[in-house]
């Protein structure tokens, strides 16, 4: 069987970071809005707003050092899981468990010139190329 997700988009606000009961496995959930490939009827690009989940030292890092508006790069698989609301109706949520997730901007959005002089670009930082990936 075969389950994998690839997303490219921003976020759509900070990651929320909590640590699960008794063992305190650090989980971090986010939304990112990926942009469709297509143009609505009147022009418009629409976006997906994918709920997002990471897990263990993977969401420490994605609550150091992502914000909204972050572009994030990740690949996990679709989840479907069933909860009972506050008022005990029987809910369902899809969600990507994130297994690697890709930093794409710069850690404090800074720009720098290019080596060629005639263009900006984003400050490459150390982290930014490196993927963090579920443990």
């Amino acid at each position: 069987m075969l389950n994998v997700v690839v997303l490219t988009g921003r976020l759509t606000q900070d990651p929320e970071l909590r640590y699960t009961p008794g063992e305190g496995i650090a989980v971090a959930n986010f939304t990112l809005a990926v942009s469709r490939p297509f143009t609505n009827q009147q022009g418009e690009r629409e976006a997906d707003f994918i709920k997002v989940v990471a897990w263990r030292k993977q969401a420490e890092n994605v609550s150091s050092y992502l914000k909204k508006g972050s572009l994030v790069a990740l690949e996990g698989r679709l989840q479907v899981r069933s909860y009972d609301d506050k008022d005990g109706i029987k809910r369902k949520v899809a969600e990507v468990v994130a297994r690697s997730i890709q930093f794409l901007d710069s850690r404090d959005g800074a720009k720098v010139s290019s080596q060629e002089g005639t263009e900006e670009e984003d400050e490459v930082p150390f982290w930014k190329n490196k993927f963090f990936t579920e443990t």
